[in-house]
């Protein structure tokens, strides 16, 4: 015990290095997610998270993009606690039987204009958990996906360039229902 203590004295922690700095790519990419809605919604964008059944690898990123470093309330985009004043539903994970009738509830009181994103490889076809007795499938196997972001997670600026790609495809007609 004692050589276990004067060694946590003597060795320097072990953390991970700090991000890059690339705070201006960040910046103009949320910028203009904020630019995008606004012209589009003529507001800021609200987003309802709904974990399908996921391992909370996603969700760990999206929580990210709330951190101080992302923080992307700044630039108009906010996570919302009921779907009646969404915009868009983040799914993650792939649809367990459980969740299922959770899914198209939360679909169904999402007013119109509505967008779904399926973030991640389980979101997207069940992933590795796609031959469980469990599992339905993924996102689209319950309700209608406008939007892919692969990844296991996805980072959390692959989830803003998703949102900017969703907004411009909106925007142009293309994603529109």
């Amino acid at each position: 015990m004692r050589k276990l203590l004067f060694q946590s004295l003597f060795r320097q922690p072990l953390t991970e290095q700090a991000p890059r700095p690339d705070d201006a790519a960040l910046a103009e990419l949320a910028a203009m997610v904020g630019h995008t809605a606004r012209r589009r919604l003529g507001r800021s964008l609200s987003i309802r998270e709904v974990d399908a059944g996921s391992c909370n690898g996603c969700e760990l990123e999206i929580h990210a993009l709330s951190n101080a470093y992302y923080d992307v309330e700044r630039f108009g985009i906010r996570f919302v606690a009921s779907p009646r004043h969404a915009d868009v539903l983040l799914v993650t994970g792939p649809v367990t039987k459980n969740m299922r009738e959770a899914l198209e509830r939360t679909y169904r009181a999402t007013p119109d204009p509505k967008w779904v994103i399926a973030a991640g490889d389980c979101a997207r076809d069940g992933g590795c958990f796609a031959s469980s007795y469990a599992v339905v499938g993924g996102v689209s196997a319950v309700v209608p996906v406008d939007l892919h972001i692969p990844g296991c997670p996805p980072s959390p600026i692959a989830i803003l360039r998703g949102l900017v790609t969703l907004l411009e495809a909106v925007d142009s007609g293309v994603a529109a229902r």
